[in-house]
């Protein structure tokens, strides 16, 4: 299952407890993972595959990687700017909440029954966002591209920065900037603490299964320490659990593992509700309207909130 559908299973009563499965190695598990495997204190899947974004930089443009997305944006205007996943669908969600996160905000409360997300965080995360786009430290190009066209434009040599995740990593080595680029993880925004968000499979039991035990040994095999090293080498898949990312073998075939484990170790889950579908739809149509100009941050903050309200209120 994508992570995102946990709790939008769960609340149907198609999951079963998983639980027993987790409680016996929990330790093994990098603690963000499990975040995205909870729903109503239980836990109704178990981390499988996981994921985390990375800020790409060209070394022949910037000395150091900066330490705040104030200071990337900052020498992205001074640069050749800054691309990432602006178009209207999840991966502006993810790109948004990444911001929000690193300011201290978050879109729901813990218990995920009300919005937060018009908070004075959220406000500086749009505003930011749409100014770097009206002032041209991101391309107005941007609002079109997701992965892929954000991957093509940073090889391309049209970028100082990038957004994007693990897997461009090697396809960006293949290319003519293949020496001139590296990455690393996010950086703070408004004195916050660096934040990514999570994706990744999670891997559940159906609640109707003729063979829940079957289905749970499976789970175990599948996330073992040896089963998880082989998928990470074998499909580039990356590991929900710890260890692997530590084994010799691995960080010589994938020189960022250390990278990557950080990345996933400061990432979130994305807000945790049944109705998850109609959630990112309101954050990511209001925030394009925003990077668009169509509407200012704080009308579309507003709004946002008040679509998310109406989305809760269904379930």
């Amino acid at each position: 299952m994508d992570t995102i559908w946990t709790a939008e299973f769960g609340a149907q009563n198609w999951l079963l407890d998983t639980s027993d499965i987790i409680s016996k190695r929990e330790s093994d598990w990098i603690p963000s993972t499990l975040e995205t495997a909870k729903y109503e204190d239980k836990y109704l899947a178990v981390p499988y595959h996981t994921n985390a974004g990375f800020l790409y930089y060209r070394t022949d443009q910037v000395k150091e990687p900066p330490k705040t997305w104030e200071d990337v944006y900052k020498e992205a205007g001074a640069g050749n700017g800054i691309v990432y996943q602006g178009a209207a669908y999840e991966g502006l969600t993810v790109n948004f909440c990444e911001l929000l996160y690193s300011g201290g905000g978050k879109v729901l409360s813990d218990d995920g029954q009300s919005v937060e997300v018009d908070s004075p965080e959220g406000e500086a995360a749009l505003q930011f966002m749409a100014d770097g786009v009206k002032n041209g430290d991101a391309p107005k190009a941007v609002t079109t591209y997701m992965e892929e066209e954000s991957r093509r434009a940073f090889e391309s040599g049209n970028a100082t920065f990038m957004r994007n995740w693990p897997y461009a990593y090697a396809l960006d080595k293949e290319s003519k900037i293949g020496d001139k680029f590296d990455i690393t993880t996010f950086p703070s925004f408004k004195g916050g603490d660096p934040a990514g968000v999570v994706g990744g499979i999670n891997l559940g039991i159906s609640a109707y299964s003729k063979n829940p035990d079957a289905a749970a040994a499976f789970i175990e095999y599948a996330t073992s320490e040896e089963v998880q090293k082989t998928n990470f080498l074998e499909s580039a898949a990356p590991p929900a659990t710890a260890a692997p990312y530590d084994d010799p073998e691995v960080k010589k075939k994938y020189p960022f593992a250390a990278d990557l484990k950080s990345a996933v170790e400061q990432a979130q889950a994305r807000p945790v509700s049944p109705v998850y579908p109609q959630i990112t739809e309101a954050i990511y149509n209001n925030v394009h309207d925003a990077l668009q100009g169509n509407t200012d941050p704080k009308a579309a903050l507003d709004k946002m909130k008040s679509d998310i309200e109406k989305a809760l209120e269904t379930f």
